[in-house]
């Protein structure tokens, strides 16, 4: 489920394991991205911006980016190896670990958990938590899901942050500002059973996407990105970035599982982990991988002289973690086209998917709903609600969520989204009515 994985700079030598021919390693992917079982477990990832010293509630405004250091220092035993390598790395006592982002974005990722309201409740403990350790050295979190005011800087001085950064630079102006300037809320869900209910739910998660993009989008600005007045920035740069990377073509998939192996596979690699960044030829060049060349293209030997190996189970592993689609397969299946969320908002989002992928009939209905906004990704992330037909999909679908929340609390937080969507006011909006204002400020 949602927990973080042990940060890969810190194993430079592949996992062993040899890959014999395309078709292993198809069969590999199929079987370690889907992972079967009775679908009953429910994870997140929360992601804030962060700032050091005091910040305006609506943003980072000029506040500099927190120094590693400090951040090492706050977080004592709950520091991430990534930026303290003799860390024990703890998780904190809701069972969430800690990751530090490019940009210095701070990210919860839970422990998983079999209902919704005991994420939610992990979640905000660690929260709680997590904030009184920045603020011991005056490091604050931002619930944006955008940077409106800095300009993206990489603050993260790791092999692999730098390969990306220079793969994307390449493209245009999206990737830098995706890895340093924006946040989102993640769920993770169970992949299913069998086949048949991966293929439902994956299938749902997709179809689903657009609306629930529009229903929570939060981040009209962000610092950098081209002129464009665009509902979700963060999603915008998500799309923007790498279509090969970040557009599978799942309408053309009747099997999911038999078809994200296959796309996997030639997709652009990103990076390459090497000792000291030597290549094949004896040149140093860091991680940076060949331009255009596949995983596939590797494993057929076809950059033999470039990389002077075949590729690994290792290697393969780590390529996953360098695909960024709307619905990662990770074993399980992770939502990642969501805003972050306002204050303690995340709460939404996660049970209104908690609840859509209930039951099979439930599954069913949400896809039905919202079959008509399948594959509008730019649409919902340009438009969000001022798009009626969007706007009706959204709310339809959040209606029928409330119907089949887990509990009545959970129920009363998505029928006031779904009337929030049915006025057009995006989570901000809400923040900054009247009736918002009125209620005790919420804390990340």
């Amino acid at each position: 489920m949602a927990v973080t994985l042990e940060h890969p700079e810190r194993a430079i030598a592949p996992a062993g394991g040899e890959l014999s021919s395309r078709a292993a390693a198809e069969a590999y992917l199929e079987k370690i991205c889907f992972k079967l079982g009775p679908p009953t477990l429910i994870g997140a990832e929360l992601e804030w911006l962060t700032v050091q010293g005091e910040c305006s509630s609506s943003g980072p405004s000029a506040a500099p980016r927190p120094q590693l250091a400090a951040f090492a220092d706050a977080l004592g035993p709950y520091a991430p190896r990534s930026i303290a390598p003799d860390s024990p790395a703890l998780p904190l006592p809701g069972g969430s670990r800690v990751t530090i982002e490019p940009g210095g974005q701070i990210e919860l990722s839970s422990a998983p958990f079999a209902a919704a309201a005991q994420l939610c409740e992990g979640l905000r403990t660690d929260a709680r938590m997590l904030r009184d350790l920045l603020e011991s050295r005056s490091i604050r979190p931002v619930s944006a899901a955008a940077d409106a005011d800095r300009r993206a800087k990489r603050v993260l001085r790791l092999p692999r942050y730098r390969a990306m950064e220079q793969s994307f630079g390449g493209i245009g102006p999206f990737g830098k500002l995706m890895m340093c300037n924006t946040a989102a809320t993640q769920v993770s869900v169970d992949a299913g059973a069998d086949r048949a209910e991966v293929t439902a739910r994956w299938n749902a998660l997709y179809t689903i996407g657009p609306a629930l993009v529009a229903a929570f989008a939060c981040s009209p600005e962000l610092h950098g990105a081209p002129v464009g007045a665009w509902a979700s920035q963060r999603m915008r740069t998500w799309l923007r970035l790498d279509h090969a990377r970040t557009r599978p073509a799942v309408e053309s998939w009747p099997d999911p599982v038999a078809g994200y192996a296959r796309w996997a596979l030639d997709v652009p690699l990103l990076c390459i982990r090497r000792p000291h960044g030597i290549s094949g030829n004896g040149s140093d060049i860091g991680w940076s991988a060949p331009p255009e060349a596949t995983f596939a293209d590797w494993l057929s030997g076809a950059l033999d002289d470039e990389i002077g190996r075949r590729p690994v189970i290792g290697d393969l592993d780590y390529h996953l973690t360098t695909l960024f689609p709307p619905v990662r397969a990770s074993g399980h299946l992770e939502v990642r086209y969501l805003d972050a969320q306002p204050d303690n908002d995340w709460t939404v989002p996660i049970h209104v998917v908690d609840a859509l992928l209930s039951s099979a009939v439930v599954i069913a209905e949400a896809t039905a709903l919202a079959t008509p906004l399948a594959g509008r990704w730019l649409d919902a992330a340009r438009c969000g609600l001022a798009d009626p037909e969007i706007r009706d999909v959204a709310v339809e679908l959040l209606t029928l969520a409330a119907a089949h929340a887990a509990s009545p609390a959970a129920a009363r937080e998505i029928e006031s989204a779904a009337e929030r969507c049915r006025c057009g006011r995006t989570p901000t909006d809400e923040l900054a009515s009247p009736r918002a204002a009125d209620q005790p400020e919420d804390q990340p």
